[in-house]
């Protein structure tokens, strides 16, 4: 027995037409949409504090409105978090939308994840919750099931354990759900989307410019094969699911609360065109307790990126530095941080090429610090700073920031509910037996790459990485294409060589996981992403591109690897 399940959304604000290329693109059991990120619940928090009514995703009705009729048609049950903050209120949403439509559906939630209350001033606290209660609303018959924050893989394991019958001690069967979801949580990541070899695949003359959205075709034995439907834009292979299997992972336990994945049995092979089989996978009991993620407001920012051009970059930098901290010394903001960022070229063809661009970034729990006076300070030095002097736009008046921070709760803190279609409320009781998270043993090192000749440059042309965020810290998954390659990067990107390739990260704990298994490395940098991406405490607040900035740091490369 097969289980098809499909994705149709990787975050809030992906693809709108998605959930109808998945529904007419081939054949479909179930299609999942994960749209929350830490982002995403500051965001529907600051929506539910202008309407009580508010706290979801409103693109997925939106989605719903042209899709509920072919989903119903085609018998595919849908299930998403896009329920955010209020899942109850998507659930009559959705009910009022089917009866408007004239389509029969029946539509369950999943509640119990918000424990704001018990938080005194976050706007959001919730636990991420797993996949039993999408099961029970499924197994009750349910068409349509919301949830608010669950794990990202809870959206597959959910359907699984309903279909297959998989108890709660089935831990290897769910594990090999959770990796299953876990590659299909961010939809075209999967499928070539910000994959390192994107060149390599439009040079085979794959198209990339609208990949498809993934599938798994998950068994009772949970293994399952990561594919797309036929027809469908960008590639399925090894590398795009490693690629994805590392992103924003940690070391080699995985995790969640129904079970915690061992990633080092993880097996990967390409099983035809387009096919990726996933086996292997081991699991363990879960945790004890539940993450839960807190947003809340940490006070006002505002920015201001100046523009030098031409000659005598560092010493414009420094004029106008000393400027705007003299006229803003009466009353300095809480933070203040400046970052040049040398864009310029000499002997330049163009004057964008020429300029770099100085950025000020201030911080402060009240507005009037980081606002007018601000925004005063620089545009009264438009004729009395640098020649050339001007700014990319003028600074506003500030605006609010919030702050992700995580905690965990004991797993019976937490009441875990499905609400049935029928109305019947249902608690899913916590995991019976868990285990405290303890990382592994270090597996051994590879033989080492004999010695040899060596070239001078980018550790990409031999490895792929994706990076990502988890709160203040950043993941960075690198791998190797061959098992030579990896012989060499598991000797040669130390944590050491890491730091020294990326300098930003030198007086940061980082940590180093090997998976030789997928011949792959997993970072831990802690702390880079100051208190988490809504605080945008750097230029890349997600760290989305760390990766690839370590990709292009050079090394000294055996030339047989090149």
């Amino acid at each position: 027995m097969t289980l098809r399940i499909g994705n149709a959304s990787g975050f809030y604000g992906d693809r709108f037409d998605a959930m109808r290329e998945m529904l007419t693109g081939g054949e479909l059991d179930v299609l999942t949409g994960d749209y929350l990120a830490e982002l995403t619940m500051l965001i529907l928090g600051r929506d539910r504090l202008k309407d009580p009514g508010a706290g979801y995703a409103r693109t997925f009705l939106r989605q719903l409105e042209d899709c509920l009729g072919l989903a119903h048609e085609r018998s595919v049950k849908i299930v998403t978090n896009a329920g955010g903050l209020n899942p109850a209120g998507l659930a009559d949403a959705v009910r009022g939308l089917a009866d408007r439509l004239g389509i029969p559906v029946r539509v369950a939630h999943v509640e119990g994840d918000d424990l704001t209350a018990a938080h005194p001033g976050s706007l959001a606290a919730h636990a991420y919750l797993g996949g039993f209660g999408i099961a029970e609303c499924l197994r009750a018959g349910a068409d349509i099931v919301v949830t608010g924050r669950v794990t990202d893989a809870a959206l597959v394991t959910g359907p699984a354990a309903a279909r297959f019958g998989w108890r709660p001690d089935a831990y290897d069967r769910l594990a090999g759900a959770v990796v299953a979801g876990h590659v299909l949580e961010c939809g075209t990541q999967a499928t070539g989307g910000n994959y390192a070899f994107f060149a390599e695949a439009g040079d085979a003359g794959l198209d990339l410019r609208r990949p498809g959205f993934p599938l798994a075709e998950v068994h009772e034995d949970g293994s399952c094969v990561i594919t797309k439907h036929p027809g469908t834009g960008g590639l399925v292979d090894v590398g795009t699911v490693t690629a994805q299997l590392l992103y924003e992972t940690g070391g080699a336990r995985y995790p969640g609360p129904d079970v915690t994945a061992r990633l080092d049995t993880v097996r990967l092979s390409q099983d035809g065109p387009d096919r990726v089989r996933i086996e292997g996978v081991r699991g363990e009991a879960p945790p004890p307790t539940l993450k839960v993620g807190r947003n809340r407001l940490g006070g006002f920012r505002n920015e201001v990126v100046f523009v030098l051009t031409g000659l005598d970059i560092e010493a414009k930098a420094a004029l106008v530095r000393e400027q705007m901290t003299e006229a803003l010394a009466k009353s300095p903001p809480a933070e203040v941080r400046w970052e040049l960022a040398r864009t310029d070229r000499p002997d330049a063809d163009t004057e964008e090429t020429a300029g770099a661009l100085l950025r000020l970034v201030v911080r402060d729990p009240g507005q009037d610090a980081v606002g007018r006076a601000l925004s005063g300070a620089a545009v009264e030095l438009a004729l009395a700073s640098y020649p050339g002097f001007h700014v990319l736009a003028p600074p506003g008046k500030g605006a609010p920031y919030g702050v992700f921070e995580d905690e965990y709760v004991p797993q019976e803190e937490v009441p875990h509910v499905a609400v049935l279609h029928d109305g019947r409320r249902i608690p899913v009781p916590p995991a019976q037996d868990t285990l405290v998270l303890q990382d592994l043993p270090e597996p051994p090192l590879p033989e080492p790459y004999p010695a040899g000749p060596t070239r001078r440059a980018p550790l990409g042309l031999v490895a792929g990485a994706r990076s990502g965020d988890k709160g203040g810290s950043a993941n960075v998954g690198v791998w190797a294409r061959s098992e030579q390659a990896w012989r060499w990067l598991a000797h040669t990107l130390t944590v050491d060589t890491f730091r020294r390739l990326l300098p930003e990260t030198a007086e940061l704990p980082v940590t180093r996981h090997l998976l030789p298994g997928i011949r792959a490395l997993n970072f831990t940098v802690e702390g880079i992403l100051g208190q988490g991406v809504a605080a945008q405490h750097r230029f890349d607040p997600q760290a989305k591109a760390l990766g690839e900035w370590l990709r292009s740091r050079h090394l000294d490369i055996p030339e047989a690897l090149l």
